[in-house]
């Protein structure tokens, strides 16, 4: 009997973990920054080849960059990082109640993606989206007070972990229903291109900004992505969909939730590139491809980020169950997108490892004052609950118990 249950619950859990980890880290996307070229506060970074799919991707492995651009970028990764350690801090003491979904590991998509596209560009994901609002302009202090539903959160404690929101940025959130975000990215596109063309051509026509729809590849086998995913390309809208592949959807494996695991390719007749998502480069690379493409008229596109989450889906989630310590580890060591962007930053000389830690030590001290910041900003006034529920003002909102509300009400009874 022993005998017999053995290959039953060990050879489950190897085909779920050991290929995906082994896929992971050989795949050629995963390739390491091989060198780097300086000619004073200008560079290059050379990324490894990106895998193409109905299109000739980037024509070199040679990236542009600035001074300014690699040391903001190094900032902001090792401050996401920081803020999203602080919120699983501040969750096991109680703080954040709730869903609560981290991004530590996926640091170089947000910020290779920013590097690519411009504010004008708008940007939808799922609820993992606290290092986005961060990316799109928002401040650490905003996002923690908004993971504990205090009144100094970016959506004034209304929204939680799951629906974060700066459309001042363009940034569409947060969405707590898996998938959902994806048909919304279309409409954005749809929104850009006819504001761009006084009306929406049917065909190739130019657009000045698209939209990024990111969604996880557990998310990917969905019905309305596939909808979304044809009637981009019927109307050529320039929406450029994300896929961030941390090779698990929830607790499983992409190798036995999906038949096609090249999702780069999973939308035919739709272009794709598979890209480093542990790279910020390769991300930016990618992107500045694939929005080309869209803004000349050519419809939508696909990026596969092949990246890797270091918690589990959610802080319900210890993330071991399905995937071993070693693989974990092994990742962190071997692909870790701060760490390379250290490396990086100091092949070019523009920063030593002092230089380094004190920046550490200068995002420790911001994130901290944060944490405070969510600990003693005041609790939403239940006024609140009635204010930006419409565009316009309304001299009442209805309660939940149909009569009584917010406001004056003239056509209730006993009104």
């Amino acid at each position: 009997k022993r005998c017999k249950r053995f290959p039953a619950t060990m050879l489950r859990r190897h085909l779920s973990t050991l290929p995906r980890a082994l896929l992971a880290r050989s795949h050629p996307a995963a390739a390491r920054s091989m060198s780097v070229k300086v000619d004073g506060d200008n560079a290059e970074v050379e990324i490894a080849p990106i895998l193409a799919y109905k299109t000739e991707g980037p024509n070199t492995t040679w990236v542009k960059t600035t001074k300014d651009e690699v040391l903001k970028s190094l900032y902001d990764m090792i401050l996401m990082r920081r803020m999203e350690i602080a919120a699983d801090l501040m969750y096991k003491s109680q703080l954040i109640k709730g869903f609560c979904h981290l991004y530590d590991g996926q640091e170089a998509v947000a910020i290779g993606m920013e590097m690519g596209c411009t504010k004008k560009d708008a940007i939808v994901t799922s609820y993992r989206d606290h290092c986005l609002q961060y990316s799109r302009g928002d401040t650490v202090k905003r996002i923690l007070a908004e993971l504990t539903g205090k009144a100094g959160g970016c959506t004034e404690g209304k929204g939680g972990s799951m629906h974060m929101y700066r459309s001042e940025a363009n940034f569409y959130g947060g969405n707590g229903i898996v998938g959902a975000q994806v048909p919304l990215g279309a409409g954005l596109a749809f929104a850009a291109k006819y504001k761009t063309n006084n009306g929406l051509p049917r065909g190739q026509a130019p657009s000045d900004a698209v939209s990024f729809a990111m969604f996880g590849d557990g998310a990917a086998n969905q019905g309305q992505v596939y909808e979304a995913a044809n009637m981009s390309f019927l109307w050529k809208l320039p929406v450029i969909l994300v896929i961030e592949n941390n090779q698990y959807g929830m607790g499983t494996s992409t190798l036995r939730a999906s038949s096609n695991v090249d999702f780069y390719t999973k939308y035919d007749p739709l272009p794709g590139l598979k890209v480093d998502g542990m790279d910020a480069f390769s991300v930016k690379a990618a992107t500045e491809f694939a929005r080309k493409h869209c803004m000349e008229g050519h419809g939508p596109f696909v990026l596969e980020m092949n990246t890797y989450r270091y918690h589990g889906h959610s802080m319900s989630d210890p993330g071991l169950t399905y995937r071993s310590r070693d693989e974990v580890s092994g990742i962190r060591k071997e692909r870790d997108p701060i760490d390379k962007l250290k490396r990086i930053t100091m092949e070019l000389g523009y920063m030593d490892e002092a230089g380094i830690k004190k920046m550490e030590k200068e995002v420790r001290a911001v994130v901290d004052e944060a944490v405070e910041f969510s600990k003693t900003s005041p609790e939403p006034e239940l006024k609140e609950m009635y204010t930006k529920v419409f565009t316009h003002k309304e001299d009442y909102i209805r309660g939940t118990d149909g009569i009584y509300g917010h406001g004056k009400c003239t056509w209730a009874p006993g009104a």
